[in-house]
């Protein structure tokens, strides 16, 4: 009986947000070469996430959600079901709804009932911090040893256990990770934690720089601004001369990336001017998308249609696909299947009614966490969940889910929706 009585209090003290930082872990595990980068272990997991989410309400009779959040996380489903019915077919409507679900719906909306407090929010966080310093190890390692993907015919491209058939997964990662240490770094936590948070930040900006991804800088750059803007101008000054100092170090000292990382920076002026391939495929992929929109402009070509309607709308400059090779992976043409751009993306799948929904659910989210920012001024948990959206937001004009890397994106749109729409409790922990 006395043991019974000893184990009870512990089982009760494990935090809910343990399954969501198990999701964050198997993202560490590798990906088999080769493979489509499509689902994996971690969205398995995150599907039991939202299953036992379900038992525990349930089980406890309580009420889900509030209204506000029922209202915002609820916002994309009608959109997503008449995008649904518009597929090409049966399973592709049915696939692409599952999906959408999961992302937008489903399991953001577990985060936020399985996060108890700020001390969750932060476990969550650090996991994030974790998982992106040892993608960010294993991806400089590449580019010392050159064994990453290939990048301008050197296999140097530092990509993580994710391969060479999802390049952005590695930079995805480091930058939630980056954006999170940033966050905690500029909160009011004890000074320990702050340092520690700050040290990995400035880390975590050499496989950044390795991931020769120029969407994951800017949105990266644009989401840091924010946070430095919320946290204040003396802390901003501070934390902004110490990153600044040690990319040119970094950069400049030790000479990382070296030519190639300065023409990769140099291109991000030169989009227009003399555009590679790939911004041209992108340009043109672009244009395919809205086109498709002006043909369906209320509901789109439904769920999964872009890249049946992709060759009927894109112009000769669309090349056949982007060569992909290295980090264990043979040569393989990957093909072009989305526009690269999810606001586009959304147009031209779901229409006005879909990007409406979405959209306005995503623009419901910032505005409510800016505003619980200003009643709470210098809270590491708001810091953070607006930086997370910021850099979504923006990384959402240069790409679109796909991956495994995908359900991060869900998590950190739950950790976005706990702060902002998430219980009263939040403002007085």
């Amino acid at each position: 009986m006395t043991s019974l009585a000893l184990t009870q209090p512990r089982a009760r003290s494990l935090s809910p947000a343990l399954p969501l930082v198990a999701v964050v872990a198997l993202l560490a595990l590798p990906i088999g070469p080769g493979g489509e980068g499509g689902a994996g272990p971690a969205d398995a997991l995150s599907a039991l996430v939202v299953l036992y989410c379900a038992i525990r309400l349930v089980r406890h009779r309580r009420r889900p959600l509030s209204r506000t959040a029922a209202v915002v996380l609820g916002l994309p489903v009608l959109g997503l079901a008449v995008a649904a019915m518009g597929a090409v077919s049966p399973g592709a409507g049915l696939s692409g709804l599952g999906r959408y679900l999961q992302v937008f719906v489903l399991v953001p909306a577990a985060v936020l009932l399985l996060l108890r407090d700020r001390s969750d929010f932060r476990l969550l966080a650090w996991s994030f911090v974790a998982l992106a310093g040892w993608q960010g190890a294993i991806g400089v390692h590449q580019y010392v040893t050159g064994s990453g993907a290939s990048y301008q015919g050197e296999q140097i491209r530092a990509v993580g256990t994710f391969g060479a058939q999802d390049v952005m997964g590695m930079a995805t990662v480091v930058s939630f990770g980056l954006v999170c240490a940033v966050g905690l770094a500029l909160g009011r936590t004890p000074v320990r934690q702050r340092a520690i948070a700050a040290v990995c930040a400035v880390a975590l900006l050499l496989p950044l720089a390795l991931s020769f991804s120029r969407g994951a800088w800017i949105a990266t750059a644009v989401a840091c601004t924010a946070q430095l803007a919320l946290a204040g101008p003396l802390r901003a000054l501070k934390v902004g001369a110490a990153v600044a100092a040690s990319g040119v170090i970094l950069v400049g000292g030790f000479g990382v990336g070296t030519a190639m990382l300065q023409e990769r920076i140099s291109s991000i002026t030169q989009v227009t001017d003399a555009p590679d391939q790939s911004v041209t495929d992108r340009y043109t992929m672009w244009a395919a998308a809205v086109g498709m929109w002006r043909e369906q402009p209320l509901t789109g070509v439904g769920l999964k249609g872009f890249p049946e309607h992709r060759d009927a709308h894109a112009s000769l400059a669309l090349s056949s696909g982007s060569d992909t090779e290295g980090a264990g992976a043979a040569f393989r043409k990957q093909p072009l299947l989305s526009p690269h751009n999810m606001y586009l993306l959304v147009l031209a799948e779901q229409g006005l009614l879909g990007l409406l929904a979405l959209a306005g659910g995503w623009l419901a989210l910032l505005v409510c966490a800016l505003r619980r920012v200003r009643r709470m001024p210098g809270v590491d948990c708001g810091i953070v969940a607006c930086g997370l959206l910021v850099w979504q937001l923006t990384d959402f004009a240069y790409a679109d889910i796909g991956g495994p890397s995908t359900v991060l994106t869900a998590v950190c749109l739950g950790l976005v929706a706990w702060w902002a729409v998430g219980p009263t409790s939040v403002e007085v922990r």
